[in-house]
């Protein structure tokens, strides 16, 4: 009996990995996240049961220790169970948290990779985060953590850093990683793109700059990327060199 850790993607189905589609499958139980698509739980056989432990914000929602009841209990019962969840198990997930719950219960793990929305956000927006002459590294952090806290994260450094900044989970919280970033030093003018709903027919892609992060109305689900490549969209660029190209640019 195997608990399998999917990773389902930034949003779109289609971004699925190979695996995660075969898994799904065979499921007996697929224990899933609140932002999954919908379509991706019909890949699911009719006769697997599905289990929402999503978070909703200000709502009640299951604790950690309760997913991992669940998860317990299902893998002891059936021959296949995925825990869905979006992006990638590893990144902000808790699956490290559950992989070893389930391990401490006797149970096998297998950790399905999946597209993180750290890089295909702004990726679907265009934007590299990375691009040689501009910047050679990325760090990616959660704003589930107040910024205004000051702890774990050292708010300081990141604003000194001179690489692409991904800040996930921070709908909530722009105002807050705007001020706390520009009192450790960034500039105000610091390029800002923020990429709602990403890879789904809600994308939405809003830039500003830091100083406009702070009056900037932010839907969840958001990735804020910050620093020079948020100002570029190789996309758009594809597009003028394709017309210049054909001889259609005015």
């Amino acid at each position: 009996m195997t608990v399998h850790l999917v990773g389902a993607g930034p949003g779109d189905p289609e971004l699925l990995t190979v695996r995660a589609v075969g898994l799904l499958r065979q499921a007996d139980a697929v224990v899933y996240d609140r932002l999954v698509d919908p379509a991706v739980l019909d890949l699911a056989p009719p006769w697997a049961e599905l289990i929402c432990v999503g978070k909703t914000p200000g709502a009640p929602s299951p604790s950690q220790d309760d997913i991992n009841a669940i998860l317990v209990d299902r893998g002891r019962r059936f021959g296949c169970v995925v825990r869905l969840k979006g992006g990638d198990p590893f990144v902000f997930g808790r699956g490290g948290e559950e992989a070893a719950a389930l391990r401490a219960a006797g149970l096998d793990v297998e950790i399905v990779p999946g597209v993180t929305s750290a890089v295909a956000a702004p990726a679907a927006a265009g934007i590299p985060v990375t691009l040689r002459g501009v910047s050679s590294g990325f760090t990616v952090v959660t704003a589930h953590q107040d910024p205004a806290s000051g702890r774990w994260l050292d708010w300081d450094a990141l604003a000194q850093g001179g690489t692409t900044l991904v800040i996930l989970m921070g709908a909530a919280r722009a105002e807050q990683i705007a001020d706390r970033l520009r009192a450790g030093g960034m500039a105000d003018d610091t390029p800002v793109a923020v990429i709602s709903a990403a890879t789904t027919s809600e994308q939405r892609i809003d830039r500003t700059d830091l100083s406009g992060l702070r009056r900037l109305r932010v839907s969840s689900p958001a990735t804020i990327v910050v620093g020079a490549v948020a100002a570029e969209d190789v996309l758009a660029a594809s597009e003028l060199n394709a017309l210049a190209t054909q001889g259609t640019v005015p």
